[in-house]
């Protein structure tokens, strides 16, 4: 289970560290293997899946109606764009360079443990996010219901 804001800082290959808070979780239950793709939800941001939850996540969105135009976006964003990466002996690995560029991430992005997967936003977008969250909050009822 991932939970958690930490600041990252991307080197000029294009590489960040997994936190060490994660590093063995990573190793041990993700058998040192994730993917990411793209956030088909809110720009400015990447998904960091563990394999067997992503798989499990593939197989969903590759079963939705191709012919949906709403099912088509989230195979290209998701499944499409997905690629496997691998931390390695220090617990980096490369971000690949046309999902940095896609979402804005250069040198400084924020990680959020989400449960059963990470975000990676731009540090930007993050605080943009936060900010429009807290002048925009809208409660719809199941929220309203929350013991906070």
């Amino acid at each position: 289970m991932f939970q958690g804001e930490t600041a990252i800082t991307i080197d000029e290959k294009g590489r960040m560290a997994v936190p060490t808070a994660y590093r063995d979780l990573v190793a041990r239950d993700c058998g040192n293997r994730l993917v990411i793709t793209y956030n088909p939800f809110e720009a400015g941001s990447l998904y960091l899946y563990p394999l067997k939850v992503w798989e499990r996540v593939r197989d969903q969105v590759n079963a939705l109606p191709k012919v949906k135009s709403t099912s088509r976006v989230m195979q290209l964003k998701l499944v499409g764009a997905a690629e496997f990466v691998e931390p390695d002996g220090n617990g980096r690995f490369t971000i690949p360079a046309s999902h940095r560029g896609a979402v804005g991430i250069e040198r400084k992005a924020v990680l959020l443990g989400m449960g059963e997967k990470f975000e990676l936003w731009s540090e930007q977008a993050h605080h943009e996010q936060i900010r429009q969250v807290i002048t925009d909050a809208d409660l719809s009822d199941e929220l309203l219901d929350l013991q906070l």
